[in-house]
């Protein structure tokens, strides 16, 4: 029985100028859209992908935004405030009373004007050969958006990719995060081996049972004992530094 895991591979794009002054609109629009809507959600007390969907969806696509970004930036936003629900549950930004925690829950989740912003294959496709991909813009959709890739990721590209794709502005640079599925590889139970516990005084002991003590390497770890007591033997000369 294998495992499905999920990969995420990171491809670096060289956009044109004009290329990346969309992909520059694009997210600023989505993240501004997703600011309005978490808004909404915090006055509304409404949290849901669903119930959000229903609450924004409309005025979305009155905003410009096509059908599968207008989702996106609704899930987004949920997303955002399930993480921060799920951090408060766990006592990570401290109890009722703590500072950090009144400060997180005393205003709408914000997103950055550069956050990142989920991509399906209805709004961007790969063009793994020619190392390009299109995507939806709020100027249109832009073809032949150049990446750079190694030999390894262009392969797990083309045989395990599925799933979204987050457009991500990081230092200046444009990147793809891809979601990829591969199998973990089928366990086995291994034969003929043995477990060793490393010590001070013993040694190792073995899984089953077996001690070694290496009694006689104490002297070998500390040779000035192994000197005095050599020096202790009947008739053993002994010398003593000349002053």
């Amino acid at each position: 029985m294998f495992v499905v895991m999920k990969l995420v591979v990171q491809v670096k794009l060289l956009p044109t100028h004009e290329q990346a002054a969309a992909l520059t609109a694009t997210l600023h629009t989505c993240n501004e859209l997703a600011n309005r809507v978490s808004v909404m959600a915090y006055e509304k007390q409404m949290f849901s992908r669903a119930g959000l969907q229903k609450l924004v969806y409309a005025e979305l696509k009155a905003s410009g935004l096509s059908a599968q970004p207008a989702f996106h930036v609704i899930r987004k936003t949920a997303d955002a405030y399930t993480t921060l629900h799920a951090q408060i549950d766990a006592g990570l930004l401290g109890g009722e009373c703590s500072r950090r925690r009144r400060k997180a829950e005393s205003k709408p989740v914000a997103f950055r004007p550069g956050a990142a912003q989920p991509f399906d294959d209805r709004c961007l496709s790969w063009q793994v050969d020619a190392r390009t991909v299109s995507i939806w813009t709020v100027h249109g959709r832009v073809q032949g958006i150049a990446f750079t890739a190694s030999a390894a990721q262009l392969k797990t590209l083309a045989e395990r990719r599925k799933g979204e794709s987050d457009l991500v502005f990081r230092d200046s640079m444009w990147f793809l995060y891809a979601t990829c599925e591969i199998e973990e590889a089928e366990l086995f139970e291994p034969v003929d081996w043995i477990g060793v516990d490393r010590g001070v005084v013993n040694l190792a002991t073995t899984c089953d049972g077996t001690n070694y003590q290496g009694k006689g390497l104490g002297d070998h770890r500390q040779p000035g004992r192994l000197r005095r007591r050599v020096a202790r033997r009947p008739g053993w000369p002994t010398r003593r530094a000349s002053r």
